[in-house]
């Protein structure tokens, strides 16, 4: 019991943004039922199953972090004994699931008796359940964390460990809008352009309510310790007429098209946000809305039906690991498929030296393929009675097998 306790605790500590309850001096409790809510619909919980979406896909991880139920010819639920922490009790696709407690887990039986899961929950729907104490644990959209926190909601979050950046589409002239990113050079100085004309540090603290950091690099200060050497303030008067000296070089094409995922709220803004940016430095660029999300996802059609090219799209990659290597490696399969300055992007090392690490981040930028903005943290909403909770950091799972329930009536002060 003492190993998995010491074996979650996470590295990277979670920031919490309001006052919540004391921790309580007396020993953990066994028993209740901890009430989950997602916005993830998840179709199925066969690991043969492919998730729809990237969302989907994210929420079908964890929960098969905490269960191993498998199906049997039938189609039913079949566990295996020790096995897991949880058991899967039902499930209904899309809707809910309920997993009891395994007594025979090997590490030790969770604190509480059951969990809950509600699917398919709108962000302001699980923000107006904490609120109610319908719910005890919930994610919650960043640029909505200070609200919650102000309106007396527990959040707590880790450390900012998903970047948000713009990918251009460049070298495919079919999934083009303009002919600037079907040449290299010239989708070079419209990435440096718009990179220049982009005010990251308004995004943080207007869009976001500065929950995030600005992003001058592919890795985040806490993980690499070389962020600083990109970076990332908002632009200077020199930026902006740098960006229109680029701008003018490139031979006229068209308004660059800027692609965001239609189902999420904080990209459409920070869309719309660099529309303005880059109106403000002379250059002709057009938000448009898509299906899907990400670099790579399937973005080929509007919402009406008509064909849709991009230019450039609007990206949210989380970290896989801690380790600067990894996440780097991870991040540049994304990214090229072809080689990167003499190094293959997916053969990059993840026994990389610091200073391999940030000579090939370097090298990346260099190019302008990448742009990125801002680094988000992952934000949770919880409920008074919620225990030993620690915000997940990249590639660590939901520690629900640590969390205990307090019905007792806690004292609001303190920190988490």
């Amino acid at each position: 019991m003492l190993l998995r306790r010491l074996a979650v605790v996470s590295a990277l500590v979670g920031v919490t943004f309001a006052a919540v309850p004391a921790r309580s001096s007396r020993r953990p409790r066994y028993g209740g039922t901890l009430r989950v809510e997602i916005g993830a619909a998840v179709a199925s919980l066969d690991p043969d199953v492919e998730a729809a979406t990237a969302e989907e896909a994210a929420v079908k991880w964890q929960i098969d972090s905490l269960i191993f139920d498998h199906w049997d010819a039938d189609g039913e639920f079949a566990g295996a004994a020790g096995s897991g922490p949880f058991r899967v009790k039902a499930f209904e696709a899309g809707k809910r699931a309920e997993l009891a407690a395994n007594e025979e887990f090997r590490e030790g039986r969770p604190f509480v008796d059951s969990i809950e899961i509600s699917m398919g929950r709108a962000a302001h729907e699980r923000l107006v359940d904490l609120e109610l104490s319908k719910v005890d644990l919930t994610e919650i959209a960043p640029q909505d964390a200070r609200r919650a926190a102000e309106q007396g909601v527990r959040v707590s979050a880790s450390q900012p460990d998903e970047l948000l950046a713009l990918v251009f589409v460049g070298g495919n002239a079919a999934a083009t809008s303009s002919a600037r990113t079907t040449n290299q050079a010239a989708r070079q100085a419209a990435g440096q352009a718009l990179s220049l004309a982009i005010d990251r540090v308004a995004i943080v603290n207007f869009i976001l309510q500065k929950t995030g950091e600005a992003a001058g690099g592919l890795l985040p200060q806490w993980s690499s310790g070389t962020a600083f050497l990109f970076p990332a303030a908002a632009p200077s008067a020199t930026d902006l007429a740098h960006a229109k000296e680029l701008w003018k070089q490139i031979a006229p094409s068209g308004a660059l098209v800027l692609g965001y995922d239609s189902a999420d709220p904080l990209e459409q803004s920070v869309a719309e946000r660099i529309v303005v940016n880059a109106k403000e430095a002379g250059m002709a660029l057009r938000a448009q809305a898509m299906p899907g999300a990400g670099a790579g996802a399937d973005k080929s059609r509007g919402a009406a039906g008509q064909a849709t090219r991009v230019d450039v799209e609007l990206v949210r990659w989380r970290m896989t690991s801690p380790l600067p290597a990894v996440a780097l490696k991870d991040f540049l399969a994304r990214i090229y498929s072809g080689p990167l300055a003499g190094v293959e992007a997916g053969a990059f090392p993840e026994a990389a030296s610091p200073e391999d690490i940030y000579k090939q981040q370097r090298a990346v930028l260099s190019t302008y393929r990448v742009v990125p903005l801002v680094w988000l943290p992952q934000v949770y909403g919880l409920s008074a009675r919620v225990r030993d909770w620690k915000a997940p950091g990249p590639g660590e799972n939901w520690p629900l097998a640590d969390v205990w329930l307090d019905t007792e009536t806690p004292t609001p002060t303190g920190v988490q």
